[in-house]
C-alpha cells in the first residue's frame, strides 16, 4: 500500500488535531501554549494546488515483511520524501504551513529557530526551500537557522537553500561543538529566552522556536489515520508498534491519533441524515508500543523498567572478554549482549537525556502492553545481512557495505524486534485462544553514502554559546 500526499489525504483531520491540540491561551493568542512564545496559530492554508504540491513529499507505505519466530512483520515505510528519508517530514511541512498561512494572513515575517540532532533541521529546510520553491511565500518572508551538534555533520544535505547564495544567508546552520549534542537545545531555548525581543525587533521578524510536542503530535496522528483506513490489525490480537526513539515523538502521535480515531474520523465524513441516528463505535484492540534506543540514550528504557529512573548505574555492566575484544553482560535481556563499547553512541540521531515524554509512554505501556530494548552497534553489525534481506521484502534498500549507513534509525528498529522475539521479551497475544498479534515496524529513518550531497564543515556557522547564536540569526533577519 502506497499512500502519496498523505497530510493532504488527511488535511481536516490534521486541522481537526491541531484545535485540539493547540486551543487559543486565555490572553488570545492564536494557539500553540500560552508560554509566552510566538506562535503562529494553528490554522493550515487553504488547501489549493500549490498547497498540494507542497504537501507531496509526504508519501507512506505499508508493506509485509518476512515472518520471524512464529510473527508476522511489517513495515510502515516513513521514509519515502527523499529529500530526507526521515519521518520528519511529516511534522516539519504542518509547521512550515501553519507559518505560510501565517505571512499570508498577517504579511508579517517568520523566522523558526531549532535545534536538532540533524533529521529535524533537514526536514524543516526542506518544508522551507519548499514553501519558497511552490510560491506560498517569499524567501524574504520565511526563513530558518537550526542549531546541530558537531557530530551530526555529515548527515548534513546540500540543496539549494546552500548552493543559492541569498537562501543560504537567509537560512544558516550553526554548529556546536559542545561535549554533550543536547546542549545545543540549551543554545536555542537561551536565544529565545534571553534575546527574542531584540531580534524580532532588529530583524522586523517573529521568531517561533517549534521544539514542542504538540507540533509533532498533530502531524503523526496520520500513521492511525492510515493505519486504520488501510491495513487495520485483524484477528482480534493487538498489534505491537516497534520504533527506535530519542524522545517517542512518533508513537505518541501515533496514540494521540488512535485515542481520537472516532471523531478524526468523523471530522472527514459528510454529514448523516438528520434522521439516521449514530450507531456505537466498533470495538477496537489498543495498541502496543515497544521502543528500541541504544547505549549512547538509554533513558526511556531506563525509565520503563525502574518507575521512571533514569540513572546510569541502573544500566548493566559490561565485562571485557579478552578472546572476542567485546564487552559482554548477561545480566539484563533488554540491553545489548555485546557491544563494542558500553559508552558507544550508535547514532547521533537519538541524543536525548531523560526525555519529558517517558512518563506518558511508561504510562501508554504499563496501560496497553509493549516494552522496550537497548542495541548496540556490534549487533546491529551481526545482523545487518538478515535485516537487509527482511528489508528488500518491503523495497527498501540497505547498502551491501554497512560502512556506508549514516542513519541508523530503521536498522536498530528491526535488530531490536529480532532481538526482543530471540529473547522472550515481545508481549503475547489478545485473549486466551486469540492468535499472536502482528508487529509494526514504524520505519523511521534509513539513508546511506550516495543518498544525498553532504556538506563540509566549512560552509557552516560555529556557534560556542548563545551570543554566537543570537549573532547568526540576527545576521540571517537583516537581510
Amino acid at each position: 500500500m502506497l499512500l502519496e500526499g498523505a497530510l493532504a489525504h488527511y488535511y481536516g483531520q490534521v486541522q481537526t488535531a491541531l484545535r485540539e491540540l493547540l486551543p487559543p491561551s486565555p490572553e488570545g493568542g492564536g494557539g500553540g501554549g500560552g508560554t509566552g512564545d510566538f506562535t503562529p496559530g494553528v490554522e493550515l492554508p487553504e488547501l489549493t494546488p500549490a498547497v498540494r504540491e507542497f504537501l507531496g513529499a509526504s508519501a507512506l507505505a505499508h508493506s509485509p515483511m518476512r515472518p520471524y519466530k512464529g510473527r508476522n512483520l511489517a513495515l510502515l515505510d516513513l521514509t519515502r520524501n527523499p529529500a530526507t528519508m526521515t519521518t520528519k517530514t511529516f511534522a516539519s511541512l504542518v509547521i512550515v504551513a501553519r507559518a505560510v498561512r501565517f505571512i499570508q494572513d498577517t504579511g508579517e515575517r517568520v523566522t523558526i529557530v531549532t535545534p536538532s540532532s540533524a533529521n529535524k533541521a533537514i526536514a524543516l529546510r526542506d518544508a522551507v526551500l519548499r514553501a519558497i520553491s511552490t510560491g506560498l511565500v517569499g524567501a524574504d518572508q520565511l526563513n530558518i537557522t537550526t542549531v546541530v551538534p558537531a557530530e551530526s555533520v555529515p548527515k548534513l544535505r546540500r540543496t539549494e537553500l546552500f548552493t543559492d547564495p541569498d537562501l543560504r544567508a537567509r537560512n544558516p546552520v550553526a554548529v556546536h561543538h559542545g561535549a554533550e549534542p543536547g546542549e545545543v537545545k540549551t543554545l536555542a531555548r537561551g536565544v529565545i529566552d534571553e534575546h527574542r525581543t531584540a531580534l524580532e525587533r532588529g530583524g522586523k521578524t517573529n521568531l517561533w522556536y517549534t521544539l514542542q510536542l504538540e507540533n509533532y503530535l498533530a502531524a503523526d496522528v496520520v500513521r492511525a489515520l492510515a493505519e486504520d483506513e488501510f491495513f487495520p490489525a485483524t484477528g482480534g490480537a493487538p498489534r505491537l508498534h516497534v520504533h527506535a526513539v530519542s524522545s517517542a515523538y512518533g508513537l505518541l502521535g501515533h496514540a494521540y491519533g488512535w485515542q481520537r480515531l472516532p471523531e478524526l474520523s468523523r471530522a472527514s465524513r459528510p454529514s448523516r441524515p438528520s434522521h439516521t441516528e449514530p450507531g456505537p463505535e466498533p470495538a477496537r484492540t489498543p495498541p502496543r508500543y515497544f521502543l528500541v534506543q541504544h547505549l549512547g540514550a538509554p533513558d526511556m528504557v531506563l525509565s520503563l523498567y525502574n518507575d521512571g529512573a533514569t540513572d546510569p548505574s541502573l544500566a548493566p555492566r559490561y565485562t571485557y572478554e579478552t578472546e572476542s575484544g567485546l564487552y559482554a553482560q548477561a545480566e539484563n535481556p533488554r540491553f545489548p549482549a555485546v557491544t563494542f563499547d558500553p559508552g558507544e553512541r550508535l547514532d547521533s540521531t537519538f541524543y536525548t537525556r531523560k526525555p519529558p515524554t517517558s512518563a506518558r509512554m511508561n504510562e501508554l505501556i504499563g496501560k496497553q502492553g509493549g516494552g522496550g530494548i537497548v542495541v548496540s552497534l556490534a549487533e546491529c553489525l551481526n545482523r545487518y545481512g538478515q535485516v537487509r534481506a527482511i528489508l528488500a521484502d518491503a523495497e527498501v534498500r540497505l547498502p551491501a557495505d554497512p560502512r556506508e549507513v549514516r542513519e541508523w534509525s530503521l536498522v536498530m528498529a528491526v535488530v531490536g524486534a529480532l532481538n526482543a522475539l530471540d529473547r522472550d521479551l515481545v508481549p503475547e497475544g489478545g485473549p486466551e485462544g486469540s492468535p499472536e498479534g502482528d508487529i509494526l515496524v514504524h520505519g523511521s529513518g534509513s539513508y546511506a553514502v550516495g543518498d544525498f550531497d553532504a556538506l563540509s564543515a566549512t560552509e557552516l556557522h560555529r556557534v560556542d554559546g548563545v551570543d554566537d547564536l543570537r549573532n547568526v540569526v540576527l545576521q540571517a533577519t537583516a537581510l
